[in-house]
């Protein structure tokens, strides 16, 4: 009998032992979809987050792009403005001497008592010729009495001044100074007082 009891035990003990092996094999199997879920979370996060990161690279990509395309157009739009601004500087600045002798010629025509209807004649021409030019941003400099500025002009000579307040001062104008949209094409060419 205590063999059959050992028998009994040993029974129940190996029953208990294939239960719980059995109840072990269906926790594995329950938690083997949950790990394989974690797993697929897992990689599934890890893609976002790649992909997350390489759109953010080719977002910064795309703007700095855009931002250089943005700047070179804003730059060879500013070069063509100022191609179209000084594109006509140098056949201006080879009508200067023409303008020169314009005022020379009103001048002595004025000083040798011309016909007023030739004075008037020669004035409208160059009024006309000087219009046309301003148009295109031409400005003469305006120097006489002012304080002789070395950005604007040349200095000749210097003479003795007529009154204290004319020292540093601009006493004539040989040659005109002009400007060409704000941009110095020729210095006055200037007597100074001292």
């Amino acid at each position: 009998m205590i063999e059959e009891n050992i028998d009994d035990v040993t029974f129940e003990d190996n029953k208990d032992n294939i239960d719980h092996t059995q109840d072990t094999e269906q926790d594995t199997e329950v938690k083997k979809p949950k790990a394989e879920k974690k797993s697929r979370k897992l990689k599934a996060e890890k893609k976002i987050e790649e992909l997350t990161e390489k759109n953010d690279e080719l977002n910064d990509r795309y703007l700095r792009l855009y931002s250089e395309f943005d700047n070179y157009r804003k730059r060879t739009n500013k070069e063509r403005l100022e191609l179209l601004k000084s594109a006509s500087q140098d056949v201006i600045i080879d009508l200067l001497p023409v303008l020169d002798d314009f005022d020379r010629a009103i001048k002595a025509m004025n000083d040798q008592e011309a016909d007023e209807e030739t004075i008037k004649g020669v004035e409208l021409v160059y009024n006309k010729l000087f219009g046309i030019l301003s148009q295109k941003g031409l400005e003469p400099m305006n120097s006489l009495g002012k304080d002789f500025d070395t950005d604007f002009n040349e200095a000749i000579t210097k003479i003795p001044a007529t009154s204290k307040d004319m020292i540093g001062k601009v006493i004539d104008v040989i040659e005109k100074g002009y400007l060409l949209n704000g941009k110095i094409i020729r210095f006055a060419k200037v007597v100074v007082g001292s």
